[in-house]
């Protein structure tokens, strides 16, 4: 397969999800597995959620809860084992970090294994899982 992180839609158009896909992956992963159908969709329809698309397939997905004025939490980011090391989750993370809405907010997530990706975009460890990235108003001075 060759795809290019130029290939693939960065989108938080919430009609554009396939819950399908997004149920599917969690229950796959260490975080989300004990998660029911139902509280999936609550918390999508309750958050701010980007997705990665490559075809029109649904490849990739981030979901944020925030205030909209301080902070945001970013959890639930997936891309599909088949299009790793493709630098998609690098353009997924870049759109949010460095978007109006989000890149002037505290943003903090929690991690067992992706830390380097994180550190890429100003997140820094914290403990042993968590991370936190200082709003680019505060990192620039």
């Amino acid at each position: 397969m060759d795809v290019t992180a130029g290939d693939v839609l960065i989108s938080n158009d919430k009609s554009l999800l396939c819950m399908e896909t997004i149920c599917s992956f969690l229950a796959r992963s260490y975080w989300a597995d004990k998660r029911s159908e139902s509280r999936i969709r609550k918390s999508i329809e309750n958050s701010v959620c980007y997705g990665a698309y490559h075809g029109g397939k649904q490849i990739g997905f981030a979901r944020l809860v925030t205030d909209g004025a301080t902070m945001y939490w970013l959890c639930d980011v997936f891309i599909d084992e088949n299009y790793r090391s493709y630098g998609i989750g690098k353009k997924l993370i870049e759109t949010i970090t460095t978007s109006e809405d989000f890149k002037d907010l505290l943003g903090v997530l929690g991690t067992k294994d992706a830390h380097g990706l994180y550190e890429q975009y100003g997140f820094h460890q914290e403990q042993e899982r968590f991370m936190r990235r200082m709003p680019d108003f505060l990192r620039s001075k």
